[in-house]
């Protein structure tokens, strides 16, 4: 089944994008979506925007939460899932909190995208386009941000980009 990765700045409109093509789909097989969800409420802000997105979402969601193992929670995905994982920059913040091993983590993250048979939609930020950060951990993060949409962009079928709401179409130049 395909997999759609959902590039987009802060507030694009990439993770309402993910929800609305995944709940389309998840209509047509007669499934609840599922929202593999990667936040962690580590303060009240979050914890607020955290019940906002599931509001948002209503009812008709399942959510699996999988702030660390990500790929464990897309290799138990079967053929009739529909599901959206939001998001890959918050996953990979998880990552380097926890010090884990970033290229065997997204190792397997991508062999597990490869070999899913779920329908899903992969939400991720693109953060190269804004201001070099100001320290070293930002900017490891910015880079290891870019690796891996790099890599999920190449097992995923197609890629979109999403700015003030709007859906770019992306292809690959090889």
């Amino acid at each position: 089944m395909p997999v759609t990765l959902v590039l987009g700045g802060a507030r694009s409109g990439k993770s309402a994008h993910a929800q609305r093509q995944a709940e389309t789909a998840a209509a047509e097989a007669a499934q609840a979506p599922l929202m593999i969800a990667t936040a962690q409420a580590f303060d009240e802000e979050m914890r607020d925007r955290i019940d906002r997105h599931r509001a948002e979402r209503g009812d008709g969601w399942r959510t699996l939460e999988a702030p660390l193992e990500l790929a464990a929670a897309v290799r138990g995905l079967n053929a009739n899932d529909v599901a959206v994982i939001d998001c890959l920059t918050l996953w990979l913040s998880n990552q380097m909190l926890n010090a884990r091993d970033l290229p065997s983590a997204m190792d397997e993250l991508t062999l597990a995208l490869t070999d899913c048979p779920a329908r899903v939609w992969v939400v991720s930020n693109e953060v190269g386009w804004s201001l070099v950060p100001d320290n070293p951990l930002g900017r490891r993060f910015r880079d290891e941000a870019g690796r891996l949409n790099q890599r999920v962009a190449a097992v995923a079928d197609s890629a979109c980009l999403i700015v003030a709401g709007l859906r770019l179409p992306l292809e690959r130049t090889d």
